[in-house]
């Protein structure tokens, strides 16, 4: 009969289907980051930071799964594949279990971990999984929990530690009549009888070796571990464990499979098959400097996980490599990203909330680029080398030339200007080559930040903690122009940062500031204004602005650290009685007004072909609102979408093709959005879906259209059962007789004008309910 204790638990199953987003979205994950490996029906499974890519061993084809497709978006800890229940299981940092059946697009998510409260939030981590007579032994930072695999729920949970205390429990295995438990914080080596009934007493396990161990594994019915030392050792039943192996470098995998016995170092990886006999290593391949974090042996295969290349296939005997990795960006942290027709770029910098440069894990890294639906990466060593040697550290904006999509400017906010042409860093502008100047004497410290062209075609650009911050720069003859701010902001030198810079149609310049608020600047006057806290200062919730966007009517949106304000009027604040506030935006909610992101960290403003806003938040997600701000569209966070979390840190729109791309700091994903830029004729009007079918619940989309055409939907006999004119390049109709009643089967003409009537085009939608 079996003992319960009051810290013993018995998870109960609770599992939920995890929505696939396919038909909508789009993943742009990293997968040079492989952190666990398996292997199964055919496939190696390879596990990167928060998605999982295949490799299929005959057609060589990948496959990747990710937020898309219904994975949680978590950072994974370890994966295993079972051949005997055709499953994909994942372990996650923080407790989390998925399960991915073969042939089937839901994904089980197990949550029994993650949410049993008895458990500290830093106990949950899953080390490993072993399979064994259909159940799954998970290794936590707790104990043992079993899984069973066909009936897809949860066991009994072992707390094996000295009188039923969590321990670190790092793997565990089988051999002959012994399950064995591997654990570190001196937790040691322990087993115990697996068929025992009651595994869940502490005392049947017995501790048969001491200290603190990273792994233990069944190589051909001998048991062997490894210990925090990176000693190898094996365990005789009658002697214990005796030192077989030393190695100089860090053990940070270690696992069998098919009687192989594969040790992974930062550097190195072997194998040894029964009697602990090599069978083959590599220590060095000479077309990639790797470093590596998992590893396994396969049919006399390695397939070796590193930190920044991706899965690496050498078989045994060779130092030939062959590169497996899935299309996608260099890293997973887009800090900044900018769209034009058919691109994106993205960049990896960061700063901390003080905006400090200098982080060394966040500074010297790559820039890529999506171009027509491949990715092309620029290694941080390639743009040093193409500037003269020099460092282009903490990119944090990124800005395409309107007028020519091959010319990219990206801020460094420590080193100056890069200009990147046809995906080639070609300039970077500093100290050495132009007019900007460090603000420190001993130090290059040229901090670019905010940047937007005028209509002019100039390059506008904040530098922070100098007098002459605002900069205006000419590409066609590389020419600075810098702007005395003092006027405005009397010591800029003590503002901690200039932030987003955005131009209005009229080639006003306004841009954020952290400790001011917004300062706009007319360089036709050379007249400064600014708008800061509180009202009859400008009515800010937050000097602290973080993202500035106009909209087409020309209205300023200003995201702060504390929620959204509107300046209805911004040329306004340089006339002689300037009105300088800006206005909350106020909606009902259950019938009270409220104001609209309130106390919400606003990262960026995005303005749509409809004039719709995207905004993104620091804790919340994504909003999509209305031209005014009172209707939410659309709100995406990490539970209800492929967000990967709920921290959004820039928003870009491809308006040509109506995508919305997401750059949030666990991955970057992409929306099918609909609404797009305006055209200059109605050659390429078209409307989907068509033909609508039954069950269909959506928007039928007409796109293609130039700004402000008015848009007849009629039936077949002339009646109209609706009417809009367009904001942008498409309007959406709800398949609706005005918004009252479903219409009925048939076909539907629709009949479109430009706004100058010189231009019409008559197009068809068939409905079919």
């Amino acid at each position: 009969m079996k003992q319960f204790c009051l810290i013993i638990f018995y998870i109960l199953s609770l599992t939920l289907n995890a929505q696939n987003f396919e038909d909508a979205w789009t993943g742009h994950f990293s997968y040079v980051s492989v952190k666990s490996i398996s292997q199964g029906n055919g496939k190696i499974y390879g596990g990167v930071e928060n998605s999982v890519f295949t490799y299929d061993l005959q057609t060589e084809e990948l496959r990747t799964l990710s937020t898309v497709n219904g994975l949680s978006g978590e950072s994974i800890s370890t994966l295993y594949y079972s051949e005997n229940y055709n499953l994909l299981v994942i372990g996650y940092e923080n407790g989390l279990i998925e399960v991915v059946r073969d042939g089937e697009e839901n994904i089980l998510t197990v949550v029994d971990i993650l949410d049993k409260p008895t458990i500290p939030s830093n106990k949950k981590r899953i080390n490993h999984f072993n399979e064994y007579d259909g159940n799954l032994y998970i290794a936590t930072a707790y104990g043992i929990s079993l899984f069973d695999l066909a009936a897809l729920e949860f066991g009994d949970t072992y707390f094996i530690g000295d009188l039923g205390t969590q321990i670190n429990i790092t793997q565990t295995a089988v051999a002959g009549d012994y399950i064995f438990a591997s654990g570190t914080e001196e937790a040691g080596i322990r087993r115990a009888l697996v068929a025992n009934d009651n595994l869940i007493d502490f005392n049947q396990w017995t501790q048969v070796g001491n200290g603190s161990f990273k792994g233990v594994q069944n190589l051909n019915g001998t048991i062997y571990v490894v210990s925090i030392n990176n000693f190898i050792s094996k365990y005789s039943f009658g002697g214990g464990l005796s030192v077989v192996a030393g190695l100089n470098n860090r053990v940070i995998d270690f696992n069998v499979i098919d009687d192989l016995l594969t040790i992974t170092t930062e550097n190195s990886i072997q194998a040894y098959g029964p009697g602990f006999i090599q069978q083959a290593n590599i220590t060095f391949l000479p077309d990639f400097d790797f470093e590596l974090q998992s590893g396994i042996s396969f049919n006399n295969t390695f397939y070796m996980g590193t930190t920044l290349l991706g899965m690496l296939e050498v078989p045994f005997g060779t130092s030939q490599a062959s590169q497996i990795l899935p299309d996608g960006p260099a890293l997973n942290k887009s800090f900044a990203i900018d769209a034009s027709p058919g691109q994106l770029w993205t960049v990896f910098g960061d700063v901390d909330v003080n905006f400090d440069p200098y982080q060394p894990q966040q500074s010297f890294r790559p820039i890529s680029n999506l171009r027509e639906g491949v990715w092309t990466n620029v290694a941080y060593e390639d743009i040093k080398i193409a500037v003269g040697n020099r460092d282009v550290n903490d990119m944090v904006f990124v800005t395409i030339n309107p007028n020519s999509a091959d010319q990219v400017f990206m801020s460094s906010f420590n080193k100056g200007l890069l200009r990147v042409t046809d995906q080639s860093p070609v300039e970077l502008y500093d100290d050495t080559n132009s007019v900007l100047r460090s603000f420190r004497p001993d130090d290059t410290d040229i901090r670019i930040y905010g940047s937007s062209f005028d209509p002019d075609g100039n390059l506008w650009l904040v530098q922070s903690r100098v007098d002459d911050g605002l900069i205006k720069f000419n590409p066609a003859n590389s020419q600075f122009q810098k702007i005395d701010i003092t006027p405005v902001i009397e010591m800029p030198g003590q503002e901690l940062a200039l932030s987003d810079l955005q131009v209005s149609r009229e080639g006003y310049v306004f841009f954020g500031a952290v400790e001011t608020g917004v300062v706009g600047y007319n360089p036709f006057t050379n007249k400064f204004n600014k708008i800061g806290k509180g009202e009859g200062n400008g009515n800010l919730p937050s000097p602290n602005v973080r993202a500035l966007a106009f909209d087409k009517n020309n209205r300023l949106w200003i995201g702060t650290l504390s929620g959204v304000r509107v300046l209805f009027s911004p040329g306004g604040i340089f006339e002689e009685n300037p009105n300088t506030e800006s206005n909350q935006i106020i909606i009902l909610e259950d019938g009270v007004p409220q104001e609209f992101l309130f106390d919400i960290p606003i990262t960026d403003i995005e303005v749509d072909g409809s004039n719709n806003k995207w905004i993104a938040t620091a804790t919340s997600g994504v909003f999509y609102v209305s031209p005014n701000g009172q209707e939410t569209l659309l709100r995406f966070t990490k539970d209800n979408s492929p967000l990967p979390s709920n921290t959004v840190q820039d928003i870009a729109i491809d308006d040509f093709t109506g995508v919305v791309y997401f750059a949030t700091n666990n991955g970057l994903v992409a929306y099918n959005g609909t609404a797009t830029a305006p055209r200059d004729n109605l050659e390429n009007v078209y409307a989907f879906p068509n033909p609508v079918r039954p069950g269909f619940e959506g928007n039928v989309t007409i796109d293609g259209l130039t700004a402000d055409a008015n848009v007849k939907i009629t039936d077949i006999e002339g009646n109209l059962v609706f009417e809009e004119t367009s904001e942008g390049g498409s309007v959406l109709w709800d398949t609706k007789a005005f918004g009252k009643y479903k219409v009925a089967s048939g076909v539907y003409l629709v009949l479109i004008t430009t706004e100058d009537a010189l231009e019409t085009k008559i197009s068809k939608i068939m409905v079919i309910r």
